[in-house]
């Protein structure tokens, strides 16, 4: 399969592109200083150029509290992105799956969402997101929409990511105990991403790691126990305590309704994954466990 990635250089993008090198796909691996996808015209003739098979999107702007302030490069990234990409995948007859988020819903329901219940964005950056959804599909009716959230990998810079380094620097993390989401691992969504590319399902698709989930204070003490590290410095907080711009979601917790009945199986248990995750990144670091 010949696969183009743009958002590559990001923790999704680089986890996508080892996944399918390592399928043996021909990839062609686009970040963002090599192609802008609110660029339509560049868009356009990187697409026709190399006429791949597939088309995955894992760029955007994810800055929620970023994006409040300057909604208009938010758009261009997460709405019109898509767009582009969108149309120049129909115009090559290629399956395009772009990436959006959890935070396309209010977070008010109990309980998992699922592609039944009615989005309602409360943030900028969350309204682009689902604004991206709509002008993909508007675009070309193919589109695959991938929604995750709670993302945690290697090459991450969010916190889900840098707790177990930062915590081994001696740091003190205050974590948040009262919002909750499904933890979703970059390499098993990658592999994901790529076996929607081959089924051509254009559908909306909840991709995220299974079990009840967990809040970010939840996931931390997890972290800390995988790694070995016996007393975490863990203080847990409240959403409204950190006075952040952009309002998020207290509950994002997803399922999928189509996935099983595709033939695709449930992703691992988020702590199997993490349990990965932490192994992975303590032979990158020599092993050091317990500071």
């Amino acid at each position: 399969m010949k696969v183009l990635i743009t958002g590559a250089g990001g923790m999704v993008g680089s986890a996508l592109k080892e996944c399918c090198q390592s399928k043996g796909d021909f990839v062609l691996a686009c970040d963002h200083s090599q192609l802008d996808i609110a660029d339509t015209q560049s868009v356009s003739q990187a697409i026709s150029r190399a006429k791949p098979d597939a088309v995955i999107n894992c760029a955007a702007w994810t800055n929620v509290d970023g994006c409040e302030s300057e909604p208009d490069r938010a758009f261009a990234a997460n709405a019109l992105g898509p767009e582009n990409l969108a149309a120049a995948s129909r115009d090559v007859n290629a399956h395009f799956i772009t990436i959006s988020t959890d935070y396309v819903f209010d977070g008010t329901k109990e309980g998992f969402y699922t592609q039944e219940d009615q989005p309602n964005p409360q943030s900028v950056y969350a309204r682009s997101k689902l604004e991206g959804e709509q002008r993909a599909k508007e675009a070309y009716p193919g589109s695959i929409i991938v929604r995750t959230g709670f993302i945690f990998g290697p090459n991450g810079t969010n916190f889900l990511s840098t707790v177990i380094r930062r915590v081994l620097q001696g740091e003190r993390i205050k974590a948040i105990t009262d919002s909750y989401g499904t933890p979703t691992y970059s390499h098993n969504l990658a592999i994901r991403l790529r076996e929607l590319a081959q089924l051509g399902q254009p559908r909306i698709f909840h991709v995220v790691n299974s079990g009840d989930g967990a809040s970010y204070e939840e996931f931390s003490r997890e972290a800390m126990l995988r790694a070995g590290l016996r007393e975490p410095q863990i203080e847990g907080i409240l959403t409204e305590s950190l006075h952040r711009p952009a309002a998020r979601p207290r509950n994002s917790r997803l399922r999928c309704l189509y996935s099983e009945e595709l033939g695709l199986a449930p992703l691992p248990d988020w702590r199997e994954a993490l349990n990965d995750f932490v192994k992975t990144a303590q032979s990158a670091s020599g092993g050091r466990s317990n500071p």
